[in-house]
């Protein structure tokens, strides 16, 4: 019973309100059937699937709130997980930040939901594993992937008369195939939310071509350069980027988008909204109607969620924030779907190709890896190159080189776009490749 359909999440989530006796109460039923197949060395290692469905129960008394978890659901537990919300809520402290429950709204359908995914065997699971190895075996590589599938439910109803509910599928699949001596590395990933669009073949081929590349890698000095950085390597400077988009940080002067006033300015503002931060050409957005990206048209709260521009043509638009500090301040709440963080990053017309052939002389990356924060005023991060980086001299790919370490924020990176490509799905986003100048490398790490 871990997906139950609308109308029986409805029928069960009914039946916990009614055992309520708190002035408030909140339900979040979320549900899960996914698979999964590892594969390391050539040679399928694990596999296996994971069927859950779990309640949680919010109950509150004035400011004080109590959550309790169950995945049992007879009567008799429905009626002690409800209980046990009310006991912990009579002792919890005030909460100043607590909310009212929200009030009825209506919802987009979303197209979230693929038969394809959901209905995915462990056969097809070891079909995807093995077209993933038979290629690398055939050269004479070694392959290691992680392919993953999951069917998930999520509903929200409370005691205002609130209900809302949504299911959706996604798929995964991630590679590293080495050459033998290790000496060579390439990576891959992918994801969906129509199994059908995998291909775990052609998605290892691309990994191969990188594996066989980046053999005997040059030494190249530490330095700035212009990089071109594929979506599996500027996904995750993004990601933090947007990570840390939050009003209350701003406003409190712990984030990069915090103002500074001048000496003697009267009435300054708390954050820097409006403010050009950027490249005229970065549009950062949300859109759970993105038909490659959908998600779900609410928040876990049941607030609706519509598209919304975090920054558009450069400058900061809008804030992630919590219902609490947007009436706070009285701006318009913001929140993300419930489920994920997706984000989606507008991009422009030259392919990589045309990066790499516009291009005297740079390095080409596949992936960053192991970032870390440094400053979080300035987004400062460092980490790591990985897995094929090349170095690139009129126009061409010449040689492999040695990995880097970076320090670099992207705050300055995206004021030092020279191109932007088709934004490809990753990691749930969508995402361009990009051309940047000024990366600023700061030494060689030894690692493939």
């Amino acid at each position: 019973m871990s997906i139950i359909s609308e109308k029986e999440a409805k029928i069960l989530l009914k039946k916990v309100l009614a055992f309520s006796k708190a002035d408030e109460c909140e339900c979040n039923l979320d549900g899960q059937l996914t698979g999964n197949i590892r594969y390391a060395r050539n040679t399928v290692t694990t596999a296996g699937e994971v069927s859950d469905l779990t309640l949680a129960v919010q109950s509150t008394f004035g400011k004080k709130m109590g959550v309790a978890t169950i995945n049992e659901f007879d009567d008799a537990s429905l009626e002690k997980v409800v209980r046990r919300a009310e006991e912990l809520a009579k002792l919890a402290p005030d909460n100043p930040e607590l909310m009212p429950n929200l009030k009825p709204a209506k919802y987009a359908k979303m197209n979230t939901y693929f038969d394809s995914t959901a209905s995915v065997t462990p056969e097809y699971r070891a079909q995807a594993a093995d077209d993933g190895i038979a290629p690398s075996k055939k050269k004479n590589l070694v392959a290691s992937g992680f392919l993953t599938d999951s069917h998930t439910m999520q509903a929200v109803m409370n005691s205002n008369g609130l209900f809302a509910y949504n299911v959706d599928t996604n798929a995964s699949f991630s590679a590293t195939i080495r050459t033998a001596d290790g000496k060579g590395s390439g990576w891959v990933t992918r994801d969906y939310s129509d199994i059908n669009k995998m291909d775990t073949s052609e998605a290892s081929s691309i990994a191969i071509e990188k594996s066989l590349g980046s053999v005997d890698a040059k030494e190249m000095e530490p330095g700035k350069y212009t990089v071109i950085l594929e979506p599996a390597a500027g996904v995750g400077l993004l990601g933090r980027l947007f990570n840390a988009m939050g009003q209350r940080a701003a406003d409190e002067g712990r984030s990069f988008a915090s103002y500074k006033p001048k000496e003697g300015e009267e009435n300054p503002p708390k954050n820097k909204l409006g403010e050009k931060m950027f490249d005229e050409r970065v549009n950062i957005y949300s859109d759970p109607h993105h038909p490659e990206v959908p998600t779900a048209s609410f928040a876990s709260d049941g607030a609706p969620v519509e598209k919304t521009y975090w920054v558009k043509n450069g400058k900061i638009e809008n804030f992630q924030n919590s219902r609490f500090w947007a009436d706070k301040t009285g701006k318009k709440y913001n929140p993300t779907a419930a489920g994920s963080g997706q984000w989606l990053m507008s991009g422009g017309d030259e392919s990589l190709e045309d990066m790499i052939k516009n291009t005297r002389r740079g390095v080409l990356v596949t992936r960053l890896w192991y970032i870390r924060q440094l400053d979080p005023q300035t987004l400062l991060h460092t980490g790591l190159t990985r897995d094929g980086t090349f170095y690139v001299e009129n126009g061409k790919i010449k040689y492999p080189v040695k990995n880097f370490r970076f320090n670099e924020s992207p705050i300055v990176m995206l004021n030092n776009i020279e191109a932007l490509g088709k934004p490809v799905r990753i990691n749930g986003n969508m995402v361009p490749p990009m051309k940047i100048r000024d990366f600023t490398f700061s030494s060689l790490s030894d690692a493939v």
